[in-house]
């Protein structure tokens, strides 16, 4: 009897610990909170709505971190780094593997839509909202420095590269360097203590969204859902765990490390939410500062593979209802003008349609009021937008931190990858 009672002390004591961490996982809750909010939009429309100020309150809050988490990265990072040039060669770097690989996400949303043929449905099923606020700015071509003066992240990711190259030969430099360290561990402490909110954002975030649009305008469009939602799984295993195999790491563990993050995403449909405590995490796994904070700030303005996907596919689609055929020329111009507008779709709400509205205003063939069919199913698709823009700029963090030998995982390779590092 004794031997009974010994042999289940322990079995009990570890079903207390998982218990305990279960209920302690800030993923568990985010899942939770998603699931909530979806009951709640679907069953209480009008409450759901009103849940808007919850989402957009935590999201404003995380928008107060990003540009001094930005600042103090690149500065330390900048300011610690022996060779300059070697700021200039990553950034090089950066943008190259950026074009390369939106180029070919812009390329699969174009083939997949081909393939699949999402918009040879019946539009008279389809439910139609007023798209004249973005088709009629359409004529407007892209300006860079409107993007610019337009996109903070982008400017504080300037005026830091600027600072730290300036605090590399100043006599003062250790003593900045000493206090803007002390002060991005206060600043990643706070973060630390706001992120517990996370639950809260991603319910206010879904509830909001199905009780706004409701799930019953998801089923006309089921077709062009799948196949966005598809061609991003696509992508994500396809492309970027080719490339992430190719330097010998999974995605699959990727995706496990950076799960709450994901789950954020999901529930507030903004990659802002998460964009400060990637960065963290890819600094805890083994990507150096200076990688983390020039490529994850340029990625966020000038990597969104996830949109590129979207807006390549929503042109198709757009196409394909008004049954206009394209050739191949058209289809590459499109690509072409794609890969210029799409950089211009970072960080402003509605930017996505208005870079839409002006593609299709410049290839003159495809009618600009089928933005109109996109509306009402549009917020259910940002969550993938934003996921997938997140983890592309995840594995190109990673990949130019390896080229540059600037990857260094900690000792215990387990911890790393279990996502249990906040």
């Amino acid at each position: 009897m004794h031997e009974d009672i010994a042999s289940y002390k322990p079995e009990a004591a570890v079903k207390r610990s998982l218990h305990i961490r279960i209920f302690t996982n800030l993923t568990f809750w985010v899942l939770i909170a998603i699931i909530a909010g979806v009951l709640l939009g679907s069953l209480a429309p009008a409450t759901g709505v009103k849940m808007e100020i919850i989402g957009k309150t935590f999201i404003d809050i995380i928008k107060l971190f990003i540009a001094p988490i930005i600042f103090l990265t690149i500065v330390l990072g900048i300011s610690g780094m022996d060779d300059l040039k070697k700021v200039g060669r990553i950034g090089v770097k950066s943008l190259l593997y950026f074009e390369v690989v939106s180029t070919i996400s812009l390329a699969a949303g174009v083939l997949m839509a081909l393939l699949i043929k999402p918009g040879k449905i019946d539009k008279s099923s389809l439910q139609i909202e007023n798209a004249s606020k973005y088709t009629s700015g359409a004529a407007k071509s892209f300006d860079w420095l409107s993007f610019f003066l337009n996109n903070i992240t982008l400017q504080v990711l300037v005026a830091a590269i600027i600072i730290g190259v300036l605090l590399n030969y100043s006599k003062y430099r250790l003593v900045v360097i000493r206090g803007l360290g002390k002060l991005s561990k206060l600043v990643f402490k706070a973060l630390k203590y706001v992120m517990y909110l996370a639950p809260l954002g991603a319910f206010g975030g879904m509830a909001y969204t199905v009780g706004k649009f409701g799930l019953h305008t998801l089923v006309p469009l089921a077709k062009l859902m799948g196949t966005v939602y598809l061609t991003m799984a696509v992508f994500i295993f396809l492309v970027l765990g080719g490339i992430l195999k190719y330097y010998k790491m999974s995605i699959l563990r990727f995706l496990k490390y950076i799960r709450e993050e994901l789950l954020l995403v999901l529930g507030t449909s903004s990659s802002e939410s998460a964009l400060p405590s990637i960065m963290l995490k890819l600094e805890k796994m083994g990507c150096s500062k200076s990688v983390v904070g020039l490529v994850v700030p340029t990625g966020y303005s000038f990597n969104l593979d996830g949109t590129s996907i979207y807006l390549s596919m929503s042109v198709i689609f757009i196409a394909q209802l008004y049954d206009v055929h394209l050739t191949i020329g058209e289809i590459l111009t499109i690509i072409g003008i794609l890969m210029v507008t799409s950089k211009g779709a970072a960080g402003v709400t509605g930017s996505g349609f208005i870079v839409l509205a002006s593609t299709l205003t410049a290839i003159h063939k495809i009618p600009v009021e089928g933005l109109a069919f996109l509306l009402g199913v549009d917020k259910f698709m940002s969550e993938a937008r934003a996921i997938t823009n997140i983890i592309g700029n995840g594995v190109a963090t990673i990949v130019i931190a390896k080229s540059e030998k600037e990857f260094h995982p900690p000792a215990d390779d387990a911890v790393a990858y279990t996502g249990e590092t906040y």
